[in-house]
């Protein structure tokens, strides 16, 4: 059984369509936490009627904090990541307990394969339309050929909805909150992983979700990620995928063990140190309430 993290910020029916998915297309029951953001839209209202347990802040804490959060009150071993405008298709946890099952340690990192509505030239997603809102959602047709593109394990390879250990999470800490409000978290998390040892990162072909997509992140006035990655570890994005994540996919990939900064990292490091405030000028810009304002969780 898994603890699923959900933050939500005033997205009430996507909300319910991916927690009823979560319920009716589960093989085991898994307990799912929620963080409301917000939620004068009827989101808390919701949640308490609904008994799950939840976290609330008054404004958008955004992804770092909210998802830490949620993870300070999970119950289980494995915990799972997933955005309110997910939709589960049958089977999806059945392949991440088959992936754990086969593996002899619990530092992995798993994804499901998204399927998105809009092509993002993202390699790892599929691209097939069953709607792009709840409006126009087609679900009967999405249970009926969310299968239908064939797609194997990618290695080497993060995505969403994310599965790793509940000790591992807390290993490496978590989301950093220097990336608030997200955007380049899942690449740093990537990163730590890769430094605590991890060298399974694994997109399972049969875990399959549908993804209505930007849905929130579309609201929020995004930090400059790919800068504060930079500064932080000496080396791009880009690099660090191509030289060493993608590379735990191959035969001879763990010969690489180690993350090297790199010429152009450095430079960049240096110039961004020198031109801009990163991070604390990115988490001053998009959050006009800073600081970590949560009630008590709740039941």
């Amino acid at each position: 059984m898994f603890s699923i993290l959900i933050p939500t910020w005033n997205n009430l029916e996507f909300l319910q369509l991916c927690v009823a998915s979560i319920r009716k297309n589960s093989a085991l029951p898994h307990e799912i936490l929620v963080h409301v953001n917000d939620g004068s839209d009827g989101t808390l209202e919701w949640v308490k009627n609904e008994g799950i347990r939840h976290t609330h802040s008054t404004h958008n804490a955004g992804i770092c904090l909210t998802v830490n959060g949620l993870a300070g009150i999970a119950t289980q071993p494995w915990l799972v990541y997933m955005n309110d405008d997910m939709i589960c298709c049958p089977g999806w946890d059945t392949a991440f307990t088959n992936a754990i099952r086969a593996s002899d340690t619990d530092l992995i990192f798993l994804s499901s394969t998204l399927i998105e509505p809009r092509d993002t030239r993202n390699p790892v997603v599929i691209v097939d339309d069953f709607g792009t809102s709840p409006d126009n959602f087609d679900e009967e047709r999405l249970l009926k050929d969310y299968m239908k593109s064939d797609r194997p394990d990618l290695l080497g390879r993060g995505s969403q909805p994310t599965l790793v250990s509940t000790r591992w999470w807390h290993m490496v800490g978590g989301y950093s909150l220097e990336f608030s409000p997200g955007m380049s978290s899942d690449d740093d998390l990537l990163m730590k992983f890769w430094v605590a040892g991890c060298r399974t990162f694994k997109v399972l072909g049969k875990s399959r979700v549908y993804h209505f997509s930007c849905r929130s992140t579309g609201r929020v006035r995004r930090n400059k990620g790919a800068r504060t990655f930079v500064t932080k570890w000496g080396i791009t994005q880009g690099e660090f995928k191509k030289t060493f994540l993608e590379q735990s996919g191959n035969p001879s990939g763990n010969a690489v063990a180690f993350p090297q900064s790199t010429r152009l990292g450095r430079f960049k490091r240096a110039v961004y140190g020198l031109s801009g405030d990163f991070p604390l000028g990115d988490i001053r810009a998009w959050d006009a309430a800073p600081g970590l304002h949560f009630s008590k969780e709740h039941d």
